[in-house]
């Protein structure tokens, strides 16, 4: 039999079941791949403490917020909207921390329920110093450096509109002052990268933030731990990544006597790999011998986005009841009429094209697009095409899968829609 890839943890029978259960397209999480990533950002190296915070825009869903909740987990909103959904979720505010590019207007409301604000602007800070005068706030900066895949997940550094830019930061200190402030805690985030060195190099930055606030006695240095998705890409190491910034936070301990308690919230490395859009082969057509051999999916950029805007690369194999011997290079197309609705582009580059060697298959074969917990179900071209939201299935420790969001009724596509007279 011929070496074609292989899924991370779905196998024919299971998949044939949850396809026969409930559709295709569908997303399918692994409480077993979830609940083994928790425990590696849980031990996270540290010196004088850990919060760990699951970044929930990686995938918002109540039954994955539960489940981190349970494990230990903390929360990073994005948005208040986000903060109102993990509320919802029976998330307790004092574990949600929001640092968001848009101040919600109901941000008073939400901080006397508990939750933490992060400044990620002067004008964000401005507005909190009025409403809250004499109260705890956090600072989020930009540190001037950063690190990504591409410079769409880089965020930090003069491209970057993330966080207060570091170089503003008596401006801060002229605000925190006036209105008695009590900044309490340092935000900083870099991007989504695989290099511990740049990681280390900000977290030294981010103390010297840290030095300028005397009250600060927590320092989140944020996420963006890449995961490999792909066999040839790099990943990273926590322990790797850590161990070096918690020496440095006992330098910084040795030199000024403050013992900084450190916060991470990861997305990525907690659900990329413990999810996979189950699909189904919907067409094969060809485009001539100087062309291509096309597989059609049932999904598409509505429900994997990433190859389509950053040239991401996600796994992809093909299961079938008779394995095929012979193998074919393909190109994956998704469902939608769109010509960017491609889940093979060229490495790092969606306008280039690139092929898949997969075996021989035929419409009705199950395909699997692996490594699409993160930035999938919660980052997609929702209603493109007026295609429903896929439903999402979790897998149990015991085998089981159970459905935590329904697929959606077309009619609810345009529910909100209001007819003029």
């Amino acid at each position: 039999m011929a070496n074609f890839p292989q899924p991370n943890f779905l196998k024919y029978e299971s998949a044939r079941q949850i396809a026969d259960a409930f559709g295709t397209p569908v997303f399918v999480y692994d409480q077993a791949t979830l609940e083994a990533a928790a425990k590696d950002v849980l031990n996270f190296p540290n010196a004088f403490g850990l919060t760990a915070r699951y970044a929930m825009k990686a995938s918002p869903n109540a039954a994955i917020l539960k489940l981190f909740n349970k494990l230990g987990l903390w929360i990073d909103a994005s948005s208040g909207f986000e903060v109102r959904r993990a509320i919802a979720a029976g998330i307790e505010p004092h574990k949600i921390s929001l640092s968001t590019q848009e101040l919600p207007d109901d941000f008073a409301e939400l901080y006397e329920l508990g939750i933490e604000i992060n400044a990620c602007s002067l004008n964000q800070l401005e507005r909190f110093a009025k409403v809250f005068p004499g109260r705890e706030i956090g600072l989020r900066f930009n540190p001037g450096a950063g690190s990504g895949g591409n410079n769409r997940t880089n965020v930090g550094g003069t491209s970057s509109s993330f966080g207060i830019w570091h170089e503003w930061i008596d401006q801060v200190k002229a605000i925190v002052a006036s209105a008695d402030l009590k900044a309490v805690r340092i935000h900083t985030h870099i991007g989504s990268g695989s290099d511990p060195s740049v990681w280390q190099k900000v977290s030294a930055m981010s103390l010297e933030l840290v030095r300028q606030f005397p009250d600060v006695t927590r320092l989140n240095l944020g996420g963006g731990y890449k995961v490999a998705r792909m066999a040839n890409e790099d990943g990273t190491d926590l322990q790797e990544c850590g161990a070096p910034v918690a020496d440095k936070f006992r330098e910084f301990a040795e030199e000024t006597g403050r013992e900084i308690h450190l916060e991470v919230e990861p997305g990525t490395y907690l659900l990329a790999n413990a999810c996979a859009v189950l699909a189904s082969v919907q067409d094969v057509v060809s485009t001539g011998p100087d062309g291509y051999e096309f597989l059609k999916l049932d999904m598409g950029m509505t429900e994997v986005l990433r190859p389509s805007i950053y040239g991401a690369q996600h796994p992809i194999a093909i299961l079938q009841a008779e394995p095929a011997l012979e193998g074919k290079d393909y190109m994956i197309a998704g469902h939608c009429c769109e010509s960017g609705d491609i889940l093979t582009p060229a490495p790092g580059d969606p306008e280039l094209l690139s092929t898949r060697s997969l075996p021989l298959a035929k419409i009705g074969d199950l395909c699997v697009i692996d490594g699409a917990g993160a930035y999938c179900a919660s980052m997609s071209t929702k209603h493109y095409n007026s295609f429903p939201e896929a439903p999402e299935v979790l897998i149990d420790t015991a085998g089981q899968a159970h459905l935590i969001r329904r697929r959606q009724q077309p009619e609810d596509i345009w529910a909100n829609e209001v007819s003029l007279p």
